[in-house]
């Protein structure tokens, strides 16, 4: 059934895209058709669109599709993906001013060229927006700790600022509603010398290197750690509560399901070995999850966002 033939469209100044398959531009190349998907020419071509769309019409912001499985039977309503327009990096006066479509690394690099510390977003995947909607955050620190304001689109179609105090930071999530659609992030951090800065990004790139499976096909941690904050890389870091030494213990590293697989090398990362369906990561997952509460009575969070129809 073709669902985008039975709506008519608000006009557009971007590309808006029916029944436009999701498996390319997700990281883990899985998942149906979105029954469209709107990539906006600017802020103005957003808030246009989604004032004009009906109410009832569900949208979903979304990045680079790092952090996410789309289910096989595709995504209900519109799909909104920033692009060239929302990527630009600029550092002023009160913090770096990010595009919701710039790299985390990418974020991370011009930062430290200006002297900025925002290191711990080089290892992130992803775009900024998708890091300040939910708190990413690595070796200690989270957007949270550098936030200083964003400018979103509600659903309704309103341009919005948002301070510290809207966005209800947690670990791993804030409170902002489904529907808005952040387009810029303005983050600050502690001055550092360039050069400095440049080496500390190089060995949090080699640590990652060495732990995890970065050229798998994966969407990051798959599960949120138990003991409510990520690794901080130190010596003295504790392991009891974090989700791959859970998933280790309950016996599920390396464990498949068709062509998923709980990563040999980092527990806690669900990949596709090769023509894998949504569902087989899914429900490898939901696997995991039981295997996990059943030895050790904690229940896992999924942090990968898993959106659509089954």
């Amino acid at each position: 059934m073709d669902r985008s033939a039975t709506l008519e469209m608000p006009p557009v100044r971007g590309t808006l895209t029916a029944d436009r398959p999701m498996a390319e531009l997700t990281w883990l190349r899985v998942g149906g058709p979105a029954d469209w998907l709107f990539q906006p020419a600017d802020e103005a071509d957003l808030a246009d669109f989604l004032r004009a769309l009906p109410a009832e019409v569900p949208v979903l912001p979304m990045g680079v599709g790092s952090n996410l499985i789309v289910r096989d039977g595709g995504i209900a309503g519109v799909v909104i993906r920033l692009g060239r327009g929302f990527n630009g990096i600029r550092v002023e006066e009160d913090g770096v001013h990010a595009g919701a479509a710039a790299l985390d690394a990418h974020v991370a690099r011009r930062a430290a060229e200006a002297g900025v510390d925002l290191t711990f977003l080089r290892t992130i995947p992803g775009s900024i927006g998708g890091a300040a909607r939910m708190n990413a955050g690595c070796y200690g620190s989270y957007v949270a700790d550098a936030f200083v304001s964003a400018r979103a689109v509600t659903r309704a179609g309103e341009v919005v600022e948002l301070a510290p105090g809207d966005m209800g930071f947690a670990y791993r999530s804030t409170a902002l509603p489904e529907g808005l659609v952040v387009t810029e992030v303005v983050l600050a951090g502690p001055r550092g010398e360039p050069e400095a800065l440049a080496r500390k990004m190089e060995e949090q790139l080699a640590r990652r290197d060495a732990s995890q499976p970065v050229r798998d096909r994966t969407a990051g941690s798959t599960f949120r750690n138990p003991a409510g904050f990520s690794s901080t890389g130190r010596a003295d870091d504790v392991h009891h509560l974090k989700a791959w030494k859970l998933i280790e213990d309950a016996g599920m590293r390396g464990a498949t399901l068709g062509g998923a697989q709980m990563s040999p090398r980092h527990a806690n990362f669900l990949t596709n070995t090769g023509g894998a369906k949504a569902a087989d990561l899914e429900e490898l997952g939901e696997l995991v999850r039981k295997k996990v509460l059943e030895s050790t009575g904690i229940s896992l969070e999924w942090e990968i966002m898993r959106v659509g129809r089954p």
